[in-house]
């Protein structure tokens, strides 16, 4: 017997400050530790929902493994504290992992297999690098040509896609001084405010005086990476970090991070039974391939998909989160769908912000709910270009 596909709705939405990666806010911090602090001030936002109504946790991460594998989602649902045992999995579409994840909650839902779910996100690449720790590419990419662009590092793939799409360095570096502005002056008047859950982190360190272990808690509670001493002539100093005569910097590039980022989604049964107040309706999602070797222009094929599920045109997106991977080829996909500049990142980017990878989608899907409440807007969307070839968008609606 088929059944109505009912809306899905987002109750609560939050995320962790995000940290560098390496010497950041949370080098020492295990991610699974992030996840289960945003899985907790998410539950925190919604306190009439009963504990056992959730059934599910679908978590994104770029690299399951090492401290964010063994099923990280499960373990953080179980550390969690919940009335009674949550299942959970984790999923993976690289730096579209945490919006995937929403997809597939909002969908048990819609299809009528589930009331309550949570999703997610969480990386920490500070502990588990890029590649994972044991990087093993399937011989099969390099025997053929049309296979090796998976092996290209990202960086690369912006370089084509500068090459290709005609982006200059300048343009470039102007992109990226505008990321880190606008994240600035966001930070200065509190706009980040509602989507953060601030993270006390325990640092130890050596006690010379006494001879023991010392101990120092602070709390962090603003993105870490935005620099107020960013300028175009610190950034045209910059070299190219992947290209000997190429264009894209550490400057113009996405920052390596540490964050975590959890929603929780309920059918209109659940949010009448436990008198739930609805922040967005998520309207849908597509994902769409595109060649490896300029993977940077995926959201050009992704963001039409996702509109025309939609129903909606262009113009009736009134905030967009492009996740900045590179400035090259963020500039490429808004000059090339049409996207309205001042609409895109209005608080800054991945460049100023930072991307820890499989968490950003939820990160930035937290962004755009939260924008949309607080600027009483009607339609957002989050969208990026992901790893070995691929574009994810997906579009939110305010309630």
């Amino acid at each position: 017997m088929s059944k109505q596909i009912q809306d899905a709705y987002i109750v609560a939405a939050t995320r962790t400050p995000i940290g560098r990666s390496g010497r950041g806010y949370f080098k020492n911090t295990r991610p699974d530790d992030l996840l289960v602090a945003a899985i907790r001030s998410a539950m925190a936002q919604v306190p009439t929902l009963d504990r056992g109504a959730v059934e599910d946790a679908i978590i994104g991460c770029s690299f399951p493994e090492g401290e964010q594998g063994m099923n990280m989602a499960r373990i953080a649902v179980a550390l969690a504290g919940f009335t009674k045992p949550v299942g959970g999995v984790t999923v993976n579409r690289f730096c579209a992992s945490g919006l995937t994840a929403i997809q597939m909650a909002a969908d048990r839902i819609r299809v009528g297999e589930a009331d309550v779910m949570i999703a997610g996100g969480a990386e920490s690449m500070s502990l588990v690098p890029m590649g994972g720790n044991k990087p093993s590419f399937n011989p099969e990419v390099f025997a053929k040509d049309e296979n090796v662009g998976i092996a290209y590092g990202m960086g690369l793939t912006a370089e084509k896609v500068a090459a290709q799409w005609k982006v200059s360095r300048e343009a470039q570096d102007a992109f990226a001084l505008e990321s880190h502005l606008r994240a600035i002056k966001a930070q200065a008047a509190g706009e980040f405010t509602n989507e953060m859950t601030p993270i006390e982190v325990v640092d130890r360190f050596p006690n010379l005086e006494t001879g023991e272990q010392g101990i120092r808690t602070r709390t962090v509670s603003l993105d870490e990476g935005p620099r107020p001493d960013t300028s175009l002539e610190g950034l045209a100093r910059l070299k190219p970090v992947f290209a000997a005569k190429g264009s894209v910097t550490a400057g113009n590039s996405s920052q390596t991070s540490d964050g975590a980022g959890a929603l929780i989604l309920a059918s209109e049964k659940a949010i009448k039974q436990y008198d739930l107040k609805p922040l967005a309706r998520f309207v849908s999602f597509a994902a769409r391939g595109v060649p490896p070797e300029i993977m940077g222009i995926g959201p050009i094929e992704a963001i039409p998909a996702a509109l025309k599920y939609a129903g909606l045109t262009q113009d009736q997106i009134d905030w967009i989160e492009l996740n900045e991977a590179f400035a090259a080829q963020s500039l490429a996909v808004i000059n090339s769908v049409g996207l309205d500049p001042s609409k895109v990142n209005p608080m800054g980017g991945a460049i100023a912000l930072g991307h820890p990878l499989g968490a950003t989608g939820a990160i930035r899907a937290a962004t755009v709910i939260h924008a949309l409440q607080r600027h009483k807007l009607k339609y957002g969307m989050v969208t990026m270009c992901v790893g070995t070839g691929q574009g994810a968008a997906g579009i939110f609606e305010r309630v």
